[in-house]
């Protein structure tokens, strides 16, 4: 699908964090500038795939846009002259080694800039302009609210947009005002989403970031929260502010650097009650990473804890779609808390899960053993820990936290509500792994088939099988002759003398079947007579050795056919 699709309600289907692979096919000459021809691919299945054209203007212009995130990205200079030369065209395949680096990169590959690049269809869109028009609706009947600025960039979905507003009866205090579309994978019905934002902005629990308004259309959502000057966990990482464009703060960040060993202890226990919280409550969340995590003092506070029940998809999806037995929501939260556990850890994070290497660090010696407990390959597989166990372990189980407060509370219409929902994402998710594996295997046993080792193996047993089928042949042509050797050897030794006069009776049956040849053939005619007896032994055992010699080198093809004889008239 290269377009947007929508049902009735306008919602949303297309999932953004599923990764877009593209391949330079072809390129063409038109008029005065060279045009490479695209395929792109969403996810693994090749039916979801369309072509784009694209200039080397094109490529520059997308470069331009990507400056901001300080990484260099190689793209090849352009030829001033002889542009359409074949010489040219051939040294454009750094703009595919460009178009990797891009696809590769996960904050890049999710950006609008790249989108638009590779598949226009679906994002023409002004999402900037939409969220405007939605929010200036919304202050019109609510005059309360006061827009103060735009957070341009300030995250990394695409179909989210971010504000800067205050309350005019406390106009000192600033707010964050968030807009998102209502994503793929939500499963509450309308009345069900209206009952589950009005409880969220109800609950007060020390380690979630509290929602103090929400508004629910049928295709979007707008939120109000407190908006924190300090920033979230991952910009006390990265040590910048948390109002610049996430491509500049993020991508290539110069001063980041792990959390000290007293603080990972700390921020890892809050998150780990949070996390509790909110599965008691029966509320899925599945969208934890440094980003989601707001520092306020001394605490830890999750925030966006609404984007599972709004459908969104979450920015760690394509990392463990790849893992069959990360298959429930709590798995996945637990599997994030370890991505998010390894940048307090490293200052950055992990560049591939499973994680076979651990670098040395001052905070690792402590945290490697939690580590190895969820991002090692045997945990991917299945032995994943719990967040309750996670919370008795020794790492976090000696940080003295304040007695948290009652359980929140829910009516059962609603858990039950949720616990459906949270039910369809996770056979969805296991769907979607089922696909990922699959294409996996093919992918391996193409690349297996098409390897130089394996088609070397397969020539050489083309040959042997070539050099037996024809051993064989020629051993089968043996075997017969020396049948018949042995049979009529045997029958010339036993058979007693015959008048020279009488004729020889006829043997087909016993003479096809020694040749291995059906047991009529070659009955129309009469054999040769029989060669007359001689007297004397030593011209017998001669005449027996030319007859013996001329069976072994018998050949069927050579028989001629042998004039009928009058069987009426015998000879007597």
């Amino acid at each position: 699908m290269t377009y947007m699709e929508k049902p009735l309600s306008g919602r949303v289907l297309l999932d953004d964090t599923v990764p877009l692979t593209a391949v330079i096919e072809a390129s063409q000459n038109a008029q005065s500038h060279t045009e490479y021809i695209i395929r792109v691919q969403r996810g693994v299945s090749a039916e979801n795939s369309w072509q784009v054209i694209r200039r080397y203007s094109d490529f520059d212009l997308l470069n331009n846009s990507l400056m901001v995130c300080g990484i260099s990205l190689l793209l090849p200079p352009k030829k001033l002259i002889g542009n359409m030369d074949r010489d040219f065209i051939a040294e454009q395949r750094g703009l595919q080694a460009y178009l990797d680096s891009v696809t590769q990169h996960p904050l890049l590959s999710s950006s609008l800039p790249v989108k638009k690049f590779l598949d226009p269809n679906s994002y023409s869109a002004n999402y900037t302009e939409i969220a405007l028009q939605q929010v200036s609706m919304f202050f019109r009947s609510d005059l309360k609210w006061e827009v103060l600025e735009p957070l341009r960039d300030l995250g990394w979905r695409i179909r989210k947009k971010y504000f800067l507003v205050k309350n005019k009866e406390q106009p000192k205090e600033r707010y964050l005002l968030s807009w998102v579309d209502l994503g793929p994978h939500m499963f509450l019905s309308d009345k069900d989403l209206q009952s589950a934002m009005k409880w969220l902005t109800s609950i007060t629990v020390p380690y979630l970031c509290p929602l103090l308004f929400s508004s629910v259309s049928e295709s979007s959502a707008m939120l109000i929260r407190p908006f924190s000057e300090t920033g979230s966990l991952r910009d006390h990482i990265c040590k910048v502010k948390p109002k610049e464009c996430y491509l500049k703060k993020y991508c290539n960040p110069k001063k980041r650097e792990g959390l000290p060993l007293q603080d990972i202890k700390k921020y890892g226990r809050q998150i780990l009650e949070g996390l509790k919280v909110l599965h008691e409550a029966g509320l899925f969340y599945g969208h934890l990473h440094a980003s989601n995590v707001i520092v306020d003092g001394d605490v830890c506070r999750l925030v966006d804890v609404e984007n599972g029940l709004l459908g969104v998809p979450s920015f760690l999806r394509p990392a463990f779609t790849q893992h069959r037995k990360i298959n429930t929501m709590e798995s996945v939260d637990v599997f994030s808390f370890g991505v998010l556990l390894y940048e307090m850890t490293y200052g950055r994070p992990a560049d591939s899960v499973p994680v076979n290497h651990y670098p040395a660090a001052p905070s690792a010696a402590v945290a490697v053993s939690v580590l190895q407990s969820i991002l090692s390959a045997e945990a991917c597989k299945g032995t994943m820990p719990t967040v309750a166990e996670l919370l008795q372990t020794p790492f976090f189980r000696d940080v003295h936290l304040q007695p948290s407060e009652k359980p929140i509370k829910i009516s059962n219409r609603l858990k039950e509500a949720l616990k459906a929902a949270r039910q369809s994402n996770e056979r969805r998710l296991q769907e979607e792994q089922k696909a990922f594996t699959k294409h996996r295997r093919l992918t391996r046993a193409q690349s297996h088939h098409c390897s130089d080792e394996e088609r070397k193996r397969r020539k050489i047993l083309a040959r042997k099988k070539s050099r037996r089928s024809a051993c064989d042949t020629e051993e089968d042509v043996s075997i017969r002759n020396n049948k018949l050797f042995h049979l009529l050897s045997g029958s010339g030794a036993s058979s007693p003398p015959t008048c020279p006069s009488s004729p020889t009776p006829s043997s087909t049956t016993g003479l096809n079947s020694a040749l291995g040849l059906p047991p009529n053939e070659g009955a129309q005619s009469d054999p040769p007579p029989a060669p007359p007896l001689l007297s004397s032994p030593d011209g017998v055992a001669g005449s027996r050795s030319a007859l013996l010699s001329s069976i072994q080198t018998f050949r069927k093809g050579k028989l001629k056919k042998t004039e009928t004889t009058d069987r009426s008239n015998p000879v007597i």
